[in-house]
């Protein structure tokens, strides 16, 4: 339970640090995303999907950071 509440404080400071370093930068970014297709959209969160689970994967199962 530890690991999990340090990992959602982990991705709560990524996700915060944008808006912290370049408001600005980040009001123009979300205006795209909002003019986007869903079907790119969803596309885009896919991969992020993937790439998230392949990190996860070689993390916690492979002897590439040990």
């Amino acid at each position: 339970m530890k690991t999990l509440v340090s990992l959602i404080g982990l991705v709560l400071i990524l996700e915060g640090l944008p808006y912290v370093v370049s408001p600005e930068a980040m009001q123009r970014w979300l205006k795209q995303l909002t003019e986007m297709p869903p079907g790119a959209l969803r596309v885009a969160g896919v991969m992020a999907l993937l790439l998230g689970f392949l990190l996860c994967y070689i993390g916690q199962r492979s002897g590439l950071l040990d």
